[in-house]
């Protein structure tokens, strides 16, 4: 096993650790919208961690305005010429807002039609430029190469974006950011268990449901990229077809619930299939560190605040620097 430096770790534990402020403070920005009486679909564009916001957030749209919200890929973009976008908006989300990609995206996307609303860490990025509307992570600057608290934060400000949308939304959104301000410090009970876990599997699945499964994607792209783990994330929905045959090699299964009353029944089948078929379970709420009263998007939000820690324990427990992936970089340019 490699030699660790002395500071492995270090920023990614600290950026963690500031995620549920920077969560509250996104919330609470004033976005200030043009009418959008007409808007008849929203899409999101982005990649990695981002997309994975994005997925939470297209749960949570849809739900509070009834419009069909669902992603784009870059591609139709950089490597194709667009799609007619009349009457919708882009939520372009990045954190760098500097990808080349998705600089094209919002370019095409505004030029096709779309409101084209930005989301990212980066103030004056080229991304921002492209845009009608800026939304701000809020983060600052965020020096571990896997992003923590700039993927809480633009989840944070696709709730503001929704508030300013859906005003009756915007007083759940506010006790949500109160709720998960006061997860600073804490940690989930089950903490050195799933550690145990962690450190014994060569196979993760992390399971969720609506917002859930965002926060699933994001959970098990965290396990791959600092701790070299094989983790796929899955919808309750989906894992019981062909994926649940993969329990019959030993397997970690992870479940992230929001504890949406909606979702409760698939989660609890998975969570009993699993088990009978022989799979190492560990159920995750947020309330079991005390943060209730949560809409479904900042539920994901807090479970990603109390099992980012797992993934970096795990990364130096496995002899790597969560820091500084070895394959990886902040910004990736992709076509």
């Amino acid at each position: 096993m490699t030699e660790l430096p002395p500071d492995a770790g270090r920023h990614m534990a600290r950026e963690i650790a500031e995620a549920p402020a920077v969560f509250a403070a996104s919330v609470a920005q004033t976005v200030t919208l043009p009418d959008l009486t007409g808007l008849r679909a929203i899409y999101t564009i982005a990649r990695g961690s981002s997309d994975a916001a994005a997925n939470v957030l297209s749960y949570e749209i849809m739900r509070e305005t009834g419009l069909p919200v669902t992603s784009l890929p870059p591609s139709v973009f950089s490597l194709g010429h667009g799609v007619r976008l009349t009457d919708t908006a882009i939520l372009v989300v990045s954190q760098s807002g500097a990808s080349d990609d998705l600089v094209r995206s919002a370019k095409g996307a505004r030029k096709a039609g779309a409101m084209v609303i930005a989301l990212t860490n980066a103030p004056t990025s080229p991304v921002e430029a492209a845009a009608n509307i800026t939304l701000r992570i809020g983060a600052g600057p965020e020096l571990a190469v896997p992003a923590t608290k700039s993927v809480v934060g633009a989840i944070a400000g696709g709730m503001a974006f929704l508030s300013a949308l859906v005003p009756a939304y915007a007083p759940h959104a506010s006790a949500s950011a109160r709720a998960i301000e006061r997860l600073q410090g804490k940690s989930l009970p089950q903490t050195r268990a799933i550690l145990s876990a962690l450190l014994r599997a060569s196979h993760v699945y992390v399971i969720g449901r609506d917002t859930g499964f965002g926060a699933a994607q994001e959970l098990a792209l965290k396990l791959k990229e600092c701790c070299a783990l094989h983790a796929e994330a899955y919808s309750s929905s989906e894992v019981l077809h062909g994926p649940l045959q993969l329990v019959t090699n030993p397997l970690l299964i992870l479940i992230l619930d929001t504890e949406q009353p909606q979702v409760q029944d698939s989660l609890d089948t998975a969570e009993t299939r699993f088990r009978a078929a022989g799979g190492t379970v560990f159920r995750l709420r947020a309330s079991d560190a005390g943060a209730t009263a949560l809409t479904p998007a900042a539920a994901a939000a807090a479970l990603l605040c109390l099992t980012y820690p797992l993934a970096l324990q795990t990364a130096l427990a496995l002899g790597h620097d969560p820091d500084r992936p070895e394959t990886l970089s902040k910004v990736t340019q992709t076509r």
